[in-house]
């Protein structure tokens, strides 16, 4: 297995659970985090190595990532394993995933690329270079069957992690928050590179909320292993904020708050799961934002916007992601309580379809693509 990043360590640790359920003998190894090495996942190089986001910085890491990939191919051919599973991270995954196919080994890629969003011709590289594709949304099997790609809906596994309840009033004990608290939770990305130009924007934007509204309490969820890169941010953009920085604990974090600004990617899903009202950020190097949108096919960048198909949470990416701006729409949401509650209903509705015991009907289709 390989995951790319913490979202995917996240993804994958979940399938682990119920690939060790069925196969209790189980071996796993490859690229992974710690979420998977609670699960026995042998981990050659840990997931961070792989976390480059962005066709200018991917390029700056290019030799050692194509090293990593090269060595562990030639690993995993000596290894002869009964199945590849690449979770996400198309990018490094495919080229890998074909080389072992191509000698016999079955591979299976876990979470489809953005191709109905951006990049719709890695379909065609995909039609060689997999054997089944594990989709987490339900209108992406059709997409594959209409170029010929085996692909099963297997649910998104944080739907069936994250309770359909809300737990905030046991998550805002556990953060030693008060039920009168108002809260905002701060989620800059997972990645250092996304980090670095995120989350000066959003601690800005947290210092312009509390300069309006003292009474305002943040928390702010980082990466183990990542403290050291936020608390200077924190000094720099945020000095006098009442800010809480946690190791971890994102889903404390999300579950306790009464708004998010969150980065784009995996964990505006997770907001969503969380039934949070969302200002999604993103910005990152300006080249790789040009070349980026001008392969976009959709309005949306946002993960729940795209699976509602509507903008149902604001965007403000790039330039327009300016610390008063993101100040501005999170505190929208705060004075417009039936706005939050319509919109926690809608996420409610997309929860509900977003559940289908990921873990068991993942390892349903494995076994089946074993046995063929």
């Amino acid at each position: 297995m390989v995951a790319g990043e913490a979202s995917g360590d996240l993804l994958a640790a979940l399938l682990l659970g119920g690939l060790k359920t069925r196969w209790p003998a189980l071996r796993a190894f490859g690229i992974g985090g710690p979420r998977m090495s609670a699960h026995g996942f042998d981990a050659w190089w840990p997931h961070d190595r792989l976390a480059v986001r962005g066709y200018v910085e991917v390029l700056r890491h290019y030799r050692e990532i194509a090293g990593i990939r090269n060595a562990l191919g030639e690993r995993l051919l000596r290894e002869r394993p009964d199945a590849f599973i690449g979770v996400d991270a198309p990018d490094f995954n495919l080229g890998l995933e074909a080389k072992l196919k191509a000698q016999g080994i079955k591979a299976i890629h876990f979470v489809s690329p953005s191709v109905w969003a951006w990049r719709g011709k890695r379909v065609q590289k995909m039609r060689g270079a997999v054997d089944h594709v594990l989709c987490v949304f339900p209108f992406e099997p059709a997409i594959y069957a209409s170029n010929g790609i085996a692909a099963t809906y297997v649910g998104h596994p944080l739907a069936d992690a994250i309770p359909l309840e809300v737990p905030r009033a046991a998550s805002r004990i556990a953060l030693a928050l008060s039920e009168d608290d108002t809260v905002v939770a701060l989620l800059p990305g997972s990645r250092r590179s996304e980090i670095e130009y995120i989350a000066p924007r959003l601690l800005g934007a947290a210092a312009e909320m509390q300069r309006q509204r003292p009474h305002l309490r943040f928390v702010l969820p980082v990466v183990p292993g990542l403290r050291s890169l936020i608390e200077p941010m924190i000094a720099r953009h945020a000095a006098g904020v009442n800010l809480q920085l946690l190791d971890g604990r994102s889903h404390e974090a999300l579950a306790a708050c009464d708004v998010t600004l969150v980065a784009s990617g995996t964990a505006t899903l997770e907001a969503a799961l969380f039934k949070r009202p969302m200002v999604i950020a993103y910005n990152m190097n300006a080249l790789s934002w040009q070349l980026m949108k001008r392969m976009g096919y959709q309005p949306w960048v946002g993960l729940p916007n795209i699976l509602l198909g509507d903008f149902v949470v604001p965007e403000l990416l790039q330039h327009n992601a300016t610390p008063s701006k993101l100040a501005a729409a999170a505190l929208h949401w705060l004075d417009d309580p039936s706005a939050c509650a319509a919109v926690s209903q809608r996420f409610e509705a997309l929860h509900r379809e977003l559940r289908r015991d990921t873990a068991r009907t993942a390892t349903d289709a494995i076994e089946k693509i074993l046995a063929a």
